[in-house]
Order: C-alpha cells, then sequence, then structure tokens
C-alpha cells in the first residue's frame, strides 16, 4: 500500500530498505545502492536540507534528489540534470557550493 509520494535519493532509499523484509530483491537493490551511493545517508539529509536553506524557489525535492544522487562538481553536469529550469549563475554557483562541502 502506498502510504506517501515522495522523492528519496539513493541514500534515503537505502534506510527505507533496512526497515523491509530481506528478499533476494532487496539485496540486490542494496548492493546496487552501495555501489553508486556517493554519501552516507546522514551526510545525505545533511545536503538536503542545506540544498533546501538556499530557498531557490525553481529547485523541487525531485531535483534535489537527483542532485544528491549525481553530485555535480560544475556548472555543466549541474545543468544537465534540470531539463524544465534554467539556473542563472548565482544559483548555479550556492547549489555548487554547498555541495563541495559534501565531497
Amino acid at each position: 500500500m502506498i502510504k506517501e509520494r515522495k522523492p528519496l535519493n539513493m541514500c534515503e532509499v537505502s534506510d527505507v530498505l533496512k526497515e523491509l523484509k530481506e528478499t533476494d530483491k532487496t539485496k540486490d537493490l542494496k548492493l546496487f545502492i552501495k555501489e553508486f551511493c556517493k554519501l552516507t545517508p546522514a551526510k545525505a539529509r545533511e545536503l538536503k536540507e542545506d540544498l533546501l536553506k538556499l530557498d531557490i524557489i525553481k529547485l523541487k525535492e525531485g531535483d534535489i534528489a537527483k542532485v544528491i544522487d549525481v553530485m555535480p562538481e560544475d556548472a555543466t553536469e549541474l545543468n544537465k540534470i534540470f531539463v524544465d529550469i534554467t539556473l542563472d549563475a548565482d544559483e548555479t554557483n550556492k547549489i555548487l557550493e554547498a555541495i563541495k562541502k559534501y565531497n
């Protein structure tokens, strides 16, 4: 049963998987996440809070989840995440500065 629809980054998904019954599918998913997740769940939550505190109106929760999953290092990588919107230079710099704290 779906209780809530909310965009999650891979690190947050790993926390959700801990609450589920251990099956072959959950084991495979945990291995996949472990290979590609670049932050610990705690650090991902901190980065998410930092990005939300930037108060960038264009930045939605789904976008934040993508940013945390990809952890872009420059403006070109960051702009590839945002298909529907265009960030100005100031917004891009704020996001990249927040990400640099966690690399």
